[in-house]
């Protein structure tokens, strides 16, 4: 499906989100950096830890409201919401104020209106595209994402260490540009369902608390999507090291190391760069791979596929827990992306065979607790640090992967089953 073909939601989107995504791919990777420095690394793995608790919780009432309100209203709500974060968040590091605790408040906002906005981003492809078509969508969303990888982190090296109040204000004007083009140029995707809206009366706050929670028992009584979740929790301690753990070490473990002599002078690299050229090769393989790679493992079985993504990443891990050299780091981050790439299109267009049409957005908010309750765990690896030591850290997040995939290989035999014995469906 050609992007011209798109509906006009999707096209506005695409354009406003990139926008978006370069400025927050500026500041992003150096976060656990700046609060480790600021905090200590065990304070801040907890403190982060703490900040995507809300984000749990932010994300399920996300999905909630989105089958609710409408995957527009809560995608507007949030880009103001994370306007508003990151204006606070310049205020932390302004001229007249340097707070790193209200910096924290202010990310764990961004963070909460964040989870948010992605359920209902991702019901509303679901809402207008075809299924067979859902997958390179997704894919090209992705895409997006990783060219803003590619060019924030390296722009994020120079200003945010040096210009942070500047760049946390244009952050901040760039979600309310991004509010803006959602409010002028997309429209409301939710279906309607005459029965619901013939029944639609005001029943109270607790009511609708009631049932969302009802509604999210239900859906976690699949035994396929819990184990999809339980996966991609499990998943996430590995991808989210990128982020996290990964800047940490390399800050560390790079120093002031040595590339050698080039024309005749020698060429040293610091870890801040060394980690900002790592982030953008991951961006730059992904923004030039997604599409190719989803097409070419869409031939294979789902369930290698997600079994050998899994494999790759502690592949990866590995790598990075023995070598202390930047140019393995740039192979073990290529073994890394390539395990990224396999599945990313795939992900979602699984989650819209299993959800019904009027409860999309709260399957893709429980299906975002991969990421949610993966994120507020992934944050212990800096305290470990301290704890065990680097090399046993990535052991530690490389057993979890290899655990990931046998749990991806039985759900998927699972589905087939299920498949197999339900031919109509």
């Amino acid at each position: 499906m050609r992007i011209k073909d798109w509906d006009r939601s999707l096209k506005a989107r695409l354009i406003g989100e990139a926008f978006m995504n370069i400025t927050f791919w500026m500041f992003f990777p150096f976060l656990a950096i700046y609060f480790a420095e600021e905090f200590g690394k065990t304070t801040a793995g907890l403190l982060l830890i703490l900040s995507q608790v809300f984000s749990v919780a932010a994300n399920l009432v996300g999905g909630y409201c989105a089958d609710q309100f409408g995957r527009r209203t809560m995608m507007v709500l949030s880009s103001f919401g994370q306007g508003g974060a990151f204006f606070l968040f310049a205020l932390a590091n302004s001229p007249l104020l340097d707070s790193p605790g209200l910096g924290f408040i202010a990310f764990t906002i961004a963070s909460v209106f964040g989870s948010l906005y992605w359920p209902a981003s991702q019901a509303m492809v679901a809402d207008v595209v075809p299924e067979e078509h859902r997958s390179d969508v997704f894919a090209v969303f992705y895409t997006s994402v990783n060219i803003a990888v590619v060019v924030g982190p390296i722009l994020g090296g120079i200003f945010f260490f040096s210009y942070r109040f500047g760049l946390m204000v244009a952050s901040g004007l760039v979600c309310i540009l991004l509010a803006w083009i959602l409010i002028k140029f997309t429209k409301e995707t939710l279906p309607i369902n005459p029965e619901q809206l013939a029944n639609d009366v005001p029943k109270g706050f607790m009511y609708a608390i009631q049932t969302q929670v009802k509604d999210y028992g239900v859906i976690l009584k699949d035994k396929l999507f819990l184990l999809f979740i339980i996966a991609g929790i499990l998943s996430a301690q590995t991808f989210m090291q990128l982020d996290l753990l990964l800047p940490v070490y390399v800050k560390e473990v790079i120093g002031n190391q040595s590339l050698g002599t080039w024309f005749g002078n020698e060429v040293k690299l610091t870890g801040e760069l060394a980690f900002s050229l790592l982030i953008s090769e991951n961006g730059l393989l992904v923004a030039i791979l997604t599409v190719a790679v989803t097409r070419f493992v869409s031939s294979f079985s789902e369930k290698n596929v997600f079994f050998v993504s899994s494999i790759l990443y502690t592949i990866a891990m590995v790598i990075f827990s023995i070598f202390d050299l930047f140019w393995i780091f740039v192979l073990a981050m290529a073994i890394f992306t390539f395990g990224e790439l396999m599945i990313v299109g795939l992900q979602q267009s699984f989650i819209s065979k299993l959800a019904p049409e009027n409860m999309r957005g709260q399957y893709f908010a429980a299906a975002s607790l991969r990421y949610t309750i993966g994120r507020m765990i992934a944050p212990l690896s800096i305290p470990m640090t301290v704890w065990f030591g680097f090399f046993w850290t990535f052991t530690i997040i490389a057993i979890l992967s290899v655990i990931s995939a046998f749990v991806y290989y039985l759900m998927f035999y699972l589905f087939e089953q299920k498949k197999t014995a339900s031919p109509s469906s």
